[in-house]
């Protein structure tokens, strides 16, 4: 084994250079595909995309492994020649917690089904605590690093072939004499005060403090205030539906005692806005009653209030909802389900977004078409003034800007499972 590792470690310099190169490549990788997964007009443009991007993210999380478990075999002898400078030894061991928790975290949501919204809410957070705080760091740090391990004048680190190995006889005995002397021999290339190289690092790294700080600022106020960005987004609501429909006493105060997370919002589609003047709902298709309501009929019809979690299949989970609505099942009672309807297709107000679900899982008695979260209107980033909630599947079932619910005789596939999703979307049993 021993003999095994010393193979490992011949050369060692170049294959730090090399680990450096490869750690920055994906680290820009994870960075790029994470950012385009979580921005909403990324989703937009990629469709399908998007999924293939996931994968390469989850992949890229992986393949970061090797570089980590290769310099493991390395660790033992770099350790030796930094011994002396504190400051590098405290570099590796961040760069190493990085890059570990990066990893532990994001496998942790990869296997949400396993390990459950509780684990993995907490290893979301590490996840984005890690990437705002470290990504800027850890990109600065492999890029620079790389080219001042090619430096052999500044490394810690010595290449077999450095230049430095390769001076002349001559030139270091006459150095070395005038030392003797007492005489100083000027430097044949004098170090400039700021090199075009200290110049790029500063510039990489005062760009992405300017870039990524404020985002990330912005970011733990919002964890750490626990439901502050739901009130910021009902403040800041696009629509002006009048008038507000009133609360059930179970909804205000919530009867869930308020909702436990931070939704995070994504759409396919620049987020609509209604009023009155533009906004109505509809069931039609296959039923003996199609109906249509304007926002006055629609809040005068009978809700019901119930307390549930939502799973989005990202890994984030908001729990001890409390939604006021009015059931599916009122709905199909009121407008009559013809024998030949087989399917239920629902409309986003996007006019993009659709999904569906069979007739015999729309007799599950949660499924509610919600008007009111924990008593307050849904804003329209977080899909209202109308939105589908189906507690027992994946939030991608629950189509935002609801105002169409249509009984068909076909099946349907909807939006994201035309781009990859699993088309019966039901949580784990630790989920639901």
């Amino acid at each position: 084994m021993g003999r095994w590792i010393a193979a490992v470690q011949k050369g060692f310099g170049k294959k730090l250079v090399r680990l450096h190169s490869w750690n920055a490549w994906l680290v820009a990788l994870l960075a790029i595909t994470g950012l385009v997964l979580v921005g909403g007009f990324w989703q937009e443009i990629l469709g399908e995309g998007r999924v293939w991007i996931r994968w390469i993210h989850i992949i890229g999380g992986l393949a970061l492994l090797v570089p980590v478990v290769y310099y493991l075999f390395l660790a033992s002898k770099h350790w030796k020649q930094i011994r002396e400078k504190p400051a590098q030894k405290m570099n590796v061991i961040l760069v190493f917690i990085l890059l570990i928790g990066w990893i532990v975290s994001g496998i942790l949501l990869w296997l949400l089904r396993q390990v459950g919204p509780a684990v993995a809410n907490t290893a979301l957070f590490i996840h984005d605590l890690l990437t705002w705080v470290g990504l800027p760091y850890i990109i600065y740090h492999s890029l620079t690093r790389t080219a001042w391990l090619k430096d052999p004048k500044k490394r810690s680190v010595k290449l077999s072939e450095d230049p430095v190995d390769a001076v002349p006889a001559a030139s270091i005995a006459a150095r070395g004499n005038a030392a003797a002397s007492g005489k100083m021999v000027p430097s044949q290339t004098p170090s400039p005060f700021y090199t075009r190289r200290a110049f790029l690092r500063s510039a990489i790294g005062i760009g992405l403090a300017v870039s990524i700080g404020p985002t990330f600022v912005r970011w733990l106020g919002s964890s750490l205030q626990g439901g502050g960005s739901w009130a910021e987004m009902a403040a800041s609501n696009p629509n002006k539906m009048v008038p507000d429909p009133k609360p059930l006493p179970a909804s205000l105060p919530p009867e869930g005692g308020g909702a436990q997370g931070e939704f995070r919002v994504y759409t396919v589609t620049p987020i609509p806005s209604f009023d009155n003047s533009n906004w109505s709902f509809t069931i039609d298709g296959l039923v003996d009653r199609p109906q249509t309501w304007n926002w006055e009929q629609f809040l005068k019809l009978k809700r019901t209030v119930q307390v549930s979690d939502f799973h989005c299949v990202t890994g984030w989970s908001v729990y001890k909802n409390t939604w006021e609505g009015i059931p599916l099942n009122d709905f199909l009672e009121m407008a009559g389900v013809k024998p030949a309807a087989q399917t239920i297709k629902f409309y986003s107000g996007d006019g993009v977004y659709t999904d569906s679900i069979t007739l015999e899982q729309a007799q599950l008695r949660d499924i509610m078409v919600a008007v009111l979260h924990d008593g307050k209107i849904i804003p329209a980033d977080l899909g209202g003034p109308v939105r589908l909630v189906i507690p027992k599947m994946y939030a991608y079932k629950s189509v935002k800007w609801l105002n169409r619910i249509e009984l068909i005789a076909e099946d349907h596939i909807g939006y994201w499972e035309q781009r990859g999703y699993d088309k019966d979307a039901w949580l784990p049993d630790n989920l639901s």
